[in-house]
């Protein structure tokens, strides 16, 4: 019983071939292709007032500079939203609960970020390393504890995808099994559950939304660090 909580984290196969990248992609064929009512169609104007809304918001922490980016940050924050969200439906497998995954989009990423500030500003960069006005003796400590600060930093936005989407899933799978259980025994018990379920449903909706939202707006802001 315990074992089978964890089966809808399992990548699922087809004739031995991961299918994982299939349902990466997927969420790509939600948005329409380019015709000739392309202006006046409802559904295309209120995904670009969307990607408008995004993007406005990812750019505010960043300079001009940082504005290069933003292509990259809202493909990445639309990725990671339509990701989530199709991973609450039943039957679906959720990519970024897997670590591996939130890893190779959040390494790549701060790394890029991180070599920018020291091509740009080396000195500034490196400054950051070591707080002004620091006395001598806590030079050295404070130098190993901000790099390793620094380093840790990918490892944190993986980490936060995968255990905040994680947690979520189970506690929705847990409670549902509940109150499938409960039903033919206690229905006045099994009713409230189902109203907990509901709840947690709409929870994980917003957490689904907030997560994308946070692990871009991260990214965003240790690239404002760096230009």
């Amino acid at each position: 019983m315990n074992l089978s909580f964890f089966d809808q984290f399992t990548s699922p196969c087809l004739l031995g071939i991961p299918l994982i990248l299939l349902s990466m992609l997927f969420p790509a064929l939600l948005i329409p292709t380019l015709n000739n009512r392309w202006i006046t169609n409802r559904l295309s104007t209120l995904q670009l007032w969307f990607f408008h809304l995004v993007t406005k918001q990812l750019m505010i922490p960043l300079n001009k500079k940082g504005h290069k980016w933003a292509l990259i940050l809202t493909s990445l924050m639309m990725l990671l939203l339509t990701i989530n969200l199709l991973g609450l439906l039943p039957y679906t497998f959720t990519p970024t609960t897997q670590l591996s995954m939130n890893m190779a989009l959040a390494f790549p990423l701060w790394l890029a970020t991180l070599l920018t500030g020291l091509r740009n500003q080396p000195s500034t960069s490196l400054g950051h390393l070591l707080p002004e006005g620091t006395p001598t003796p806590l030079i050295p400590a404070l130098i190993l504890i901000e790099t390793t600060s620094l380093l840790i930093r990918p490892l944190a936005l993986g980490v936060r995808l995968t255990a905040n989407l994680t947690a979520g899933h189970l506690l929705i799978q847990l409670i549902s099994t509940a109150t499938t259980a409960l039903l033919p025994i206690m229905p006045t018990v099994s009713a409230l559950t189902a109203l907990v379920l509901f709840l947690l449903t709409i929870l994980e909706v917003a957490v689904a939304m907030i997560q994308a939202y946070v692990f871009v707006l991260l990214l965003s802001l240790y690239l404002q660090e760096n230009i």
